[in-house]
């Protein structure tokens, strides 16, 4: 059984070992505000500030605090060096509020602006370099969950399928695969781990973290008491198919069925959500449109230029947004005017020679999309979200490829997981994979998964990747 002892375990030493080491950085980082606010005068320094010492513990105490907050000191994360960005810069954030708030409260004289902000901004940075730092120097088995697969038939073989034939991965280690009564033998012999005692005392003696429930038929072959157990002493149990789908980011067809759209945790549209993706809908869109102005409007004037002044310079078309509601998307045009004289919709191709020169250079830098800010602006759109699409491709879609509508269960995007994580689509079958990607968003989208897509969006912006 696992213990006080468990306290000590390497993982957890090497998680209090780094929040203590970020703890003295940003005892540090204070210092060194504070030091270049005035120039290295310790004289004024003093008669001004006072105490640095005092300012510097609580300055280091609340945005450790606000980064255990924001979920940063987890045992084992699945998350990269992006999500750490994302949630050490949203804990810089909330701290920073907090140490302005408790300005009026403290016994001594405020930190003021001209210290606090840069010992922010220079908190973060250093935050985000120890984490680079301890990625690439601590031991790979420190930051791997140790997984235990109970099952090794076909759905124990989805596991392999699914994330590849080697057993670990950067963010965990399969030790084995228990088999069960009734199950296939799709699991090689030598990854096959037997159970003698009983699940629970297998587990005890493998340090597992997490454990996966992958049996062909449920009637009678599980374990339950043991698992019960397993999960009060804090291992973690998942589902095959909440498995790949936490592994992979996207939905796995292949384990889902009506009953799990019904009864499966996500699918968040309460109130709270949807006033705090209004909110960062109309805060990103009106930074992106203050940083792109110039852009826009030198794009519009190249096109204007091509087009000898004949052409229009937006495209409208009509999309379908949340709700089977259709909208007109308002975009750059980057396609000649008889782009499709006939009337039919097409996908779009590499290479398309419907595209214009200005065109290429613009849907290769996503030039193109800017103008949807005022879709956003407007309610029809969020700054993340599915990609919208024509009314006849959802027709054709919605026949092919089930659970389609429910991507619409939210508002289509400008950017979104499946546009990051699956090159742009231009077939049925291309569809269906992104599909996979659109409900792992519509299912688990939140804030910080949205500051997570635009965070990668600025990084595909830069390098382009995955334009057309």
């Amino acid at each position: 059984m696992r213990s006080l002892s468990d306290a000590f375990h390497p993982t957890r030493r090497w998680i209090v070992l780094l929040a203590a080491a970020e703890w003295v950085v940003l005892l540090l980082v204070f210092y060194a505000a504070a030091w270049l606010r005035f120039l290295g005068d310790t004289e004024l320094m003093a008669q001004a500030f006072g105490d640095v010492g005092k300012r510097a513990l609580v300055f280091a105490s609340i945005q450790v605090a606000a980064m255990v907050a924001m979920g940063m000191y987890v045992a084992h994360s699945r998350e990269g060096l992006n999500g750490y960005a994302v949630r050490a810069l949203v804990a810089f954030v909330g701290g920073g509020l907090v140490l302005i708030a408790l300005q009026y409260a403290m016994p001594f004289n405020p930190i003021g602006r001209g210290v606090l902000f840069p010992a922010l901004f220079l908190g973060f940075c250093a935050i985000v370099l120890m984490r680079m730092l301890a990625a690439w120097g601590v031991r790979a088995d420190l930051l791997q969950r140790r997984v235990l697969v109970i099952g090794a038939g076909n759905k124990a073989a989805l596991i392999e399928s699914k994330l590849g034939s080697t057993r670990c991965w950067r963010t965990m280690t399969i030790l084995g695969y228990v088999p069960l009564a009734g199950d296939a033998e799709r699991i090689a012999p030598e990854q096959q781990i037997a159970a003698p005692d009983g699940i629970l005392a297998l587990a005890r003696s493998l340090d597992i973290d997490e454990l996966v429930i992958a049996p062909d038929d449920r009637r009678g072959t599980l374990p339950m008491d043991d698992l019960m157990q397993c999960r009060l002493e804090g291992m973690v149990l998942n589902e095959v198919g909440t498995f790949l789908e936490n592994e992979t980011g996207r939905i796995q067809f292949s384990v889902v069925n009506p009953s799990w759209v019904l009864f499966a945790e996500g699918f968040d549209s309460g109130a709270v959500r949807a006033a705090s993706k209004r909110l960062f809908d109309v805060t990103a869109a009106a930074i992106l449109l203050l940083l792109t102005l110039p852009v826009m409007l030198l794009t519009a004037l190249l096109i204007l230029l091509e087009s000898g002044f004949r052409g229009p310079i937006f495209y409208r078309q009509e999309r379908v947004g949340q709700a089977g509601r259709c909208f007109q998307v308002l975009k750059f045009r980057s396609m000649r005017t008889d782009a499709e004289k006939d009337g039919v919709a097409r996908w779009a191709s590499s290479n398309d020679d419907r595209v214009t020169r200005v065109g290429r250079v613009i849907r290769k830098l996503r030039i193109d999309e800017l103008p949807q800010v005022i879709n956003v602006f407007s309610g029809e759109m969020s700054f993340v979200g599915p990609r919208p699409e024509r009314p006849p491709f959802v027709d054709q879609l919605s026949q092919s490829i089930p659970y389609y509508a429910l991507r619409h269960a939210v508002k289509p995007g400008i950017t979104g997981w499946a546009q990051l994580r699956y090159a742009y689509g231009a077939s049925v079958e291309d569809a269906r994979e992104k599909l996979k990607y659109d409900l792992y968003y519509v299912k688990n989208h939140s804030f910080m998964f949205d500051l997570l897509v635009l965070l990668q969006t600025v990084e595909v912006i830069l390098f382009g990747k995955g334009a057309r």
